[in-house]
């Protein structure tokens, strides 16, 4: 193994065993710490997937310092900690207290901090994120529901999170190669900088940045900084060939169905794409989970009437608006835990009823969902849209799962994923 990954959610997970496995590394996916020993002889990388983004902070230190031990005692020679490239964090955590305690694992006294993803419209100048080329502070995510971003300059978001002294490359230094920006971390670090934010606005930054990094015994960002690192590693001679992934993916025979928990934008218009072409589709309403008249039984009665060939799709997805009420009425905690068993045991039992091929969107939804149905590795297959593969069960029941970011994906992502699937 040449690279061990630590992901704080389940989609993320995903989106980066995708970006590494698609510039040629081997990667092998794991929801959490292998319960057991896994051959790892045909593996270039590993990404253990935790549910750490939004839990305490001391939980999400030492989840991560676990993995980072399992990960280093199978051999992998460089360690990626990875986050969403929207930099979904509080003032209190948790991207920054892990990236440092990972630093002091290693006895490493430097690194970079890079969500950069052009590819989903993600890029950092001058220190500030933006989404679609609209600040991080005045995009949808200054309304998430968990980790409202309200700040577009990560040097100020990390700071806030960190005890270390926050540096930045910018782009002045990014837009010369990979030169220009190994000076510019001597630079910090001399300065006694110990994590840096990396300006990155296409993805021949990101290369660069993948060879100036490629020696770091960490790197933390998003699944974009990985453009660069198979290559990296490759002429450093940590590998010799790259192996792409097949364009298909061989699925197991079986039925179809889509379940969304993530409320972003993205999942909305997704959802009004696929109603729009005629999908069946159920809306879980909270306030009736609440209240015992929405339940699995009745969601399962709904499906069972729809003809054998259907493909439907069950969401809870709602607008900010709604979903406040929904907080301020149930528990912010107590309304998302009452989704996310709900859809995971829908999953459970479609799955004991045949159905083999699932669309999951939202990351604690897919996380709830695979931890259900006991899927424990995965397997990485093609691309679907940036960020989304389509991943085949490799422990657990025979699955074809895609487990999507909320963020992520084309408006007609529920549509045009089943035609990358054989």
């Amino acid at each position: 193994m040449i690279l061990g990954c630590i992901a704080d959610d389940l989609t993320g997970a995903t989106d980066l065993a995708l970006m590494l496995s698609r510039e040629g590394l081997r990667t092998l996916q794991s929801t959490g710490l292998p319960d057991k020993e896994i051959d790892l002889s045909q593996c270039d990388a590993v990404v253990i997937a935790l549910k750490s983004r939004t839990i305490p902070v001391k939980e999400a230190i030492d989840l991560s310092l676990t993995a980072c031990d399992w990960l280093t005692k199978h051999g992998a020679q460089r360690l990626f900690f990875k986050y969403c490239s929207t930099f979904d964090s509080t003032d209190q955590g948790n991207i920054g207290p892990v990236a440092e305690a990972l630093l002091d694992r290693l006895k490493s006294d430097f690194t970079i901090a890079c969500p950069a993803f052009p590819a989903t419209g993600r890029s950092i100048y001058m220190g500030q994120l933006f989404v679609n080329g609209i600040p991080l502070a005045e995009s949808p995510m200054r309304d998430h529901p968990l980790t409202p971003m309200r700040d577009s300059d990560l040097r100020r978001v990390l700071q806030r999170q960190c005890k270390s002294q926050i540096g930045h490359v910018a782009f002045a230094d990014v837009d010369q190669g990979a030169d220009a920006i190994t000076a510019a971390f001597a630079r910090e670090q001399s300065a006694g900088k110990r994590l840096v934010i990396v300006d990155a606005i296409t993805n021949a930054h990101l290369r660069e940045i993948g060879k100036a990094t490629a020696a770091l015994p960490l790197v933390t960002g998003g699944s974009g900084i990985a453009i660069g690192l198979p290559e990296a590693y490759r002429a450093l001679g940590l590998i010799k060939t790259l192996s792409p992934p097949p364009a298909r993916l061989d699925a197991p025979q079986g039925r179809r169905a889509i379940l969304a928990g993530s409320c972003s934008v993205a999942t909305r218009g997704q959802i009004a794409n696929a109603q729009n072409a005629g999908l069946p589709h159920f809306r879980i309403d909270p306030f009736a989970v609440a209240d015992g008249t929405c339940t699995t039984k009745k969601i399962l009665s709904w499906i069972d009437s729809l003809p054998a060939d259907a493909l439907p799709l069950i969401y809870s997805s709602d607008d900010p608006d709604h979903v406040a009420d929904v907080q301020a009425k149930l528990g912010r905690e107590k309304a998302g835990l009452m989704i996310e068993h709900l859809l995971a045991d829908l999953a459970r039992n479609l799955v004991d009823k045949g159905y083999t091929r699932l669309i999951i969107a939202g990351g604690e939804t897919s996380g709830a969902v695979v931890e259900a149905l006991g899927v424990g590795l995965l397997e990485i297959g093609p691309e679907i849209d940036p960020g989304v593969p389509w991943t085949k069960s490799r422990s657990g029941p025979s699955l074809a799962l895609a487990l999507k970011s909320g963020n992520f994906g084309t408006p007609d992502f529920f549509i045009k994923a089943w035609d990358r699937l054989s």
